[in-house]
């Protein structure tokens, strides 16, 4: 082996291992949190129903260089296999709807309810904080508001035994108050409450 091929060898291996360092230090000076809210609602179709809200965050010290982050939000409706998630500008997988915290449409399962046009993937139909464009979710406190402009184009998907329902909570020009809770993860109290699904059999 040449001396410019050792040297090139070890300063790939070099930057390898600072990386890798980079990352144990950054995991270890973070703390973990699980965050969940689970509050009344009506879907769209006016039934009562609960909405369940969760994220997972990672904060650091103030003095440290890395800012704190959190995965998506992720909200469910009981009696529905919809599942909504909402990102921030921090995540690849946000879209290009609008600003802040958000989650865009699909233009073959939502309709816009102010306009009732189809919603497409540049409209906004759900938000966090909407009046900050930069919120992030990493940011949440205990307290947040939920706006959500859209509806389902059918709150049922299939037919026979493929039916399932993805209906989900109903749109309101005013942004729904959610108090979210906040505990270390891996805690026994850091998983929400489950949905009862009985009352979705009672439907």
């Amino acid at each position: 082996m040449t001396a410019s091929g050792f040297h090139r060898i070890f300063k790939s291996v070099t930057r390898s291992l600072a990386l890798t360092g980079l990352l144990l230090v950054q995991a270890g000076c973070a703390t973990y949190y699980s965050h969940y809210a689970m509050f009344p609602a009506e879907n769209s179709q006016g039934e009562p129903r609960a909405v369940r809200l969760s994220w997972h965050s990672a904060e650091y010290p103030s003095w440290w260089f890395v800012s704190d982050r959190a995965t998506p939000l992720t909200l469910e409706t009981q009696c529905s296999e919809r599942v909504w998630q909402l990102y921030d500008g921090s995540h690849a997988e946000a879209g290009a709807c609008g600003p802040g915290i958000r989650a865009c449409g699909d233009r073959s399962r939502d309709r816009r309810v102010q306009v009732a046009q189809a919603a497409s993937d540049s409209d906004v139909c759900m938000s966090v904080n909407p009046s900050d464009p930069h919120a992030r979710i990493a940011d949440i406190s205990g307290r947040l508001e939920l706006l959500v402009a859209c509806a389902p184009v059918s709150a049922i998907r299939g037919e026979g035994e493929d039916k399932e329902n993805v209906d989900y909570i109903r749109a309101s020009a005013v942004p729904y108050t959610v108090y979210s809770r906040k505990t270390l993860r891996g805690a026994l109290s850091a998983r929400p409450p489950k949905f009862n699904r009985s009352e979705c059999n009672a439907d």
